[in-house]
This record gives C-alpha cells, sequence and structure tokens, in this order.
C-alpha cells in the first residue's frame, strides 16, 4: 500500500497568505483609525485647556491690578490707562510667577492676527519697581515682541470696556470705552467672539474681573 504524504499545495499556500495579508492590512487601517482619533481628541483636549488657561490668567491679571502711583509727566494720580483696545495697569499676578513675585507692569493689547484672519489679545510684561518704573510705559503704543504672550487668537473682535462707580449709592454702574477719571474702575470688561465658531471646541468668552481695592496707593510709593 502507498503511504498517503501530507503536506499543502500552492493554491492553499498562497490563499494563506491572501488571507494573513488582509487580516494585517485590516488590523492596520483600525490602528490607523484609533491613533488618528485620539490625536483628534487630544488636540481638542489641548485647544480646550488653552482657552480655559488663557481666560483664567487674564481674569487674575485683572483681579490682581494693585492702586500704584504714577510717575508720569503732567499725572499725579493713580497708574492705569484704559482704552477700546489696549490697556496698562500694575498687577499683584504674571504669567512667569503667578501670585509669588514681584507686582508687574502690564500692558494688554489688541493686534491683527496671523495673515490678516481676526485680531489676537496679546500682553508684555515688565518689573514694577516703583512710582519711576511705571515712566516708559506712560505714553505711546505698547508693540508686540518674540516675548509677548498671545492670551487669544483669531478673535472676530477683542474690546476692553471699564466700569465706572454709580453716582447714587443705589443705582447701577455704567460702563464705557475709555476710562479717563482719576481713581480705577470697579470692574473691567474684555469682550471677545471667535472668528469661526466651532460647536466641538471651547471658543474665548466674555471675561468679567470685579476690581477690589483694600490698599492704599501710597503703600506702593517706595
Amino acid at each position: 500500500m502507498r503511504r498517503n504524504q501530507a503536506g499543502v499545495t500552492l493554491i492553499e499556500v498562497l490563499v494563506a497568505v491572501t488571507l494573513l495579508s488582509l487580516l494585517s492590512l485590516g488590523m492596520l487601517y483600525a490602528f490607523r483609525l484609533g491613533t488618528g482619533a485620539l490625536s483628534k481628541t487630544d488636540s481638542k483636549l489641548m485647544d480646550n485647556r488653552r482657552v480655559v488657561g488663557a481666560q483664567r490668567i487674564l481674569e487674575q491679571e485683572l483681579m490682581g491690578l494693585l492702586p500704584v502711583l504714577a510717575a508720569c509727566p503732567g499725572k499725579s494720580n493713580g497708574y492705569f490707562q484704559g482704552e477700546p483696545q489696549r490697556m496698562r495697569l500694575v498687577s499683584a499676578f504674571s504669567l512667569e510667577e503667578a501670585w509669588r513675585g514681584r507686582p508687574k507692569i502690564l500692558e494688554l493689547f489688541v493686534i491683527p492676527g496671523e495673515n490678516g484672519a481676526g485680531v489676537r489679545l496679546v500682553v508684555n510684561e515688565a518689573p514694577y519697581t516703583g512710582p519711576a518704573s511705571v515712566a516708559p510705559y506712560c505714553e505711546g503704543t505698547p508693540v508686540a515682541t518674540p516675548h509677548s504672550f498671545v492670551l487669544a487668537d483669531r478673535l472676530a473682535y477683542c474690546r476692553f470696556q471699564y466700569l465706572g462707580f454709580p453716582p447714587d449709592a443705589g443705582a447701577a454702574g455704567v460702563w464705557s470705552a475709555v476710562w479717563k477719571q482719576p481713581v480705577w474702575p470697579a470692574g473691567i470688561r474684555v469682550e471677545m467672539a471667535p472668528l469661526e465658531a466651532d460647536a466641538s471646541r471651547l471658543q474665548p468668552i466674555t471675561v468679567t474681573a470685579p476690581i477690589y481695592l483694600y490698599r492704599l496707593a501710597e503703600r506702593y510709593a517706595d
């Protein structure tokens, strides 16, 4: 009797290799879809964290306003400059040292966005060492530098408003686009809107910061 010889034919090998290739291709495609979805999710989370973090920084910078005296020509009152798209103040909060460091002179202003797409809100910081240190920041237009920090980008608009104390105790305060009073405002509002609405991501929103001052300006005169 002839023994049956075990083995596979060439056709069977080709079929097995083809099935293995298809299985590997399917697994690779599924892996790419998974990593792509993870990358998009991570990108959205990072964008959301960036928006939340920037708005928290902006709010803390405004709420950290210090009633310092100004050494500006022809100006003897406190240091604060409020205009529709630029603002100067001294704050106890800074990007570099948060609430732990020395006060900083802040310049918050609006500049055109990249390639002219919308606008962006940026901030410059400089050490505050006394009334004389604000002299270079009394006049002129703030300029963005490589050290400027972008608080919000790709905005349709960004404008500042300032809350004045009401003339009567029971009346509501009045918001204005320019602050020229010799005292500090009771609140600061930064109105923002995204250039392109995206329901899947957090969008920059209006930030309103109340200003509470418990110290006299003379405390910061040295």
